[in-house]
């Protein structure tokens, strides 16, 4: 019927779900200059206006692909609002009033969202491997945040942040609000790559993005000094646009189109663990034993929900792509 019919090989598909999230993970890590330099809502707005300029192309639809439902629409719409927007301040917000630990243990909990939403709302059958391979995930990236917990407790009472502790409870709610974000990103995602291409779809919900950012978007760009902000900061926001609003989401939107959600949603993993090797490689950060366990355990659950399946003409027929593609608006 459409763009379904031209999903990419099993391999492809997976290397697509890692290097989005990879890339994901890096640019949230090094985006701390952005958030220094913007105010938030306004990071969003340029980030929106930026991509929207590098792919109108992306929003014609192709000749074979048949013309959105009202239905559709919707989910487009929602894709865009909870994956895009809502997430990015969730998130952005979340993080600046709870500690990293915090927030990379409630981030664990991704492929779980994702795995039990893809579960309600497309009916996936999830595989008792997968459920370990979520397990293997949720757990790595739990001691992968736990790791430095100690070190972090002591550098917060050494700069006497108690003016954020007391607000924790509210950043760790908004983080955690984040995780049901991008758990709708990846199941609503899922949906509509049975309907759209993987283009047309970072194009749609970049351009809404860019719709719902830009009453907060002008409010700030009225009020800001924009002169003050050095080259460098320029081509990181540059970047950081290409990146979070074009091949972050081209790439995960290709890899859905292959692999069932809950199957994809492992992939998450692949988020806070290219943040933390981020951190090593390039900002000096170091890495511990019981981060480099936390690693391993992390990649172990991708391996296991990529293994091939001696039954997977069987697998593939107990979950079709019309009934995944099912998801109530």
């Amino acid at each position: 019927m459409n763009t379904a019919n031209h999903a990419p090989g099993r391999l492809v598909a997976y290397g697509c779900l890692a290097l989005s999230m990879s890339l994901v993970g890096s640019y949230v890590a090094l985006s701390k200059p952005l958030v220094a330099a913007f105010p938030v809502l306004l990071l969003a707005w340029m980030r929106f206006g930026i991509a929207a300029l590098a792919m109108p192309h992306w929003l014609r639809r192709p000749p074979e692909e048949a013309p959105m439902s009202s239905r559709t629409r919707g989910l487009v719409f929602l894709e865009s609002f909870l994956g895009n927007f809502l997430f990015s301040i969730c998130m952005l917000f979340g993080v600046s009033l709870t500690s990293a630990v915090s927030a990379g243990v409630i981030m664990a909990s991704i492929p779980a969202v994702v795995a039990i939403g893809s579960r309600i709302f497309l009916r996936e059958r999830i595989t008792p491997r997968v459920g370990i391979a979520i397990g293997c995930a949720a757990l790595g990236i739990g001691l992968l945040a736990l790791a430095p917990a100690q070190s972090a407790a002591h550098a917060g009472a050494a700069s006497g942040g108690a003016g954020t502790a007391s607000l924790a409870w509210l950043g760790n709610l908004l983080v955690f609000c984040a995780v049901l974000c991008e758990a709708a990103y990846a199941v609503i995602g899922k949906s509509l790559t049975g309907r759209l291409g993987p283009k047309r779809i970072s194009a749609l919900i970049n351009l809404w993005g860019f719709v719902l950012s830009t009453p907060f978007g002008i409010w700030f760009a009225l009020r800001f000094d924009f002169a003050a902000v050095s080259i460098g900061i320029w081509a990181l926001l540059f970047v950081y646009a290409m990146a979070a609003s074009i091949w972050t989401v081209w790439l995960w939107m290709t890899g859905l189109k292959s692999v069932a959600a809950s199957q994809a949603g492992v992939f998450t993993v692949m988020l806070p663990v290219s943040a933390a090797m981020v951190g090593v490689l390039v900002l000096g950060e170091s890495l511990s034993s019981l981060q480099v366990v936390a690693f391993a355990l992390a990649l172990l659950g991708v391996v296991l929900a990529t293994w091939p399946q001696r039954n997977a003409g069987a697998a593939r027929s107990a979950a079709p792509e019309g009934k995944r593609d099912d998801f109530p608006l």
